[in-house]
């Protein structure tokens, strides 16, 4: 199934459909595949498998920490996919790895796109890498039928959107405010006012991502978009609580 019906498919059960977020062997590949379990046990249709790099650019605190510890205690690329593979041939819903272009650039990119596939995700999100230097790996990507998903933010002329629109496929990933991730977002009139721009410049899926944590914000994105992206306040509520901080959590989300 592409992943365009799998949306379509799973948009016709509930609306907006949910991605969460796991940095591989933060703090152990074991723990991320308890918090998995609790995701799966949620009902979630997407999980971002974060391969682990010392330069974070685009996450807030709490995952550049994450993301330095499973460097610091020796957690490789091989493991990652090694690891991908075990998720999806245990879990239903969709994986895709995300992470940093330096992780590709250095595999080369048909040896990335081949092991991605062969470890069964369905795409990947390099927040850091242009869409003018990605014409070849999205080509491969198409050819393997995997998606790369592209980040659309407010500070985005219209025109730049129309852009990243014309490039995407399946989804997009609409970054609700300025910044990293991790601190809450307002969902107001200003990001209604973005992701309106968001729609005209695309007819794919717009995935909602940054500052989404509490039931209000997965209301707000089932009016105005179509997947609730959330990352750091499920970490946070796996740090305090464990397993049973994040099953509360996602209760607290209504899933």
């Amino acid at each position: 199934m592409s992943l365009k019906d799998y949306i379509a498919e799973r948009k016709a059960i509930r609306t907006p459909l949910v991605m969460t977020h796991v940095v591989c062997g933060y703090p152990s590949f074991e723990d991320n595949m308890k918090e998995l379990e609790i995701m799966n046990a949620h009902g979630v249709d997407f999980v971002e498998l974060q391969f682990p790099f010392s330069e974070p650019s685009a996450d807030g605190p709490l995952f550049v920490k994450a993301n330095q510890e499973s460097v610091d205690s020796g957690t490789t690329v091989a493991q990652c996919f090694d690891f991908m593979a075990e998720v999806t041939k245990r879990f239903d819903f969709k994986v895709l790895m995300m992470g940093y272009y330096n992780t590709c650039f250095k595999m080369g990119h048909d040896n990335f796109i081949k092991r991605l596939k062969e470890a069964g995700g369905c795409g990947y999100i390099l927040p850091d890498l242009p869409i003018e230097e990605a014409d070849e790996l999205h080509a491969l990507s198409k050819q393997a039928d995997l998606t790369p998903v592209i980040l659309m933010t407010p500070t985005n002329t219209d025109a730049r959107l129309a852009q990243l629109g014309a490039a995407s496929q399946d989804l997009v990933y609409c970054v609700a405010r300025k910044g990293v991730t991790g601190s809450k977002t307002e969902m107001n009139q200003e990001v209604i006012t973005f992701l309106e721009r968001c729609r005209q410049a695309t007819d794919v899926a717009l995935g909602v991502g940054f500052g989404v944590s509490a039931k209000e914000d997965i209301d707000f994105i089932a009016e105005y978009g179509d997947i609730a992206i959330i990352g750091t306040a499920a970490l946070k509520a796996w740090e305090v609580g464990r397993e049973e901080g994040l099953h509360r959590f996602f209760e607290s989300l209504g899933l």
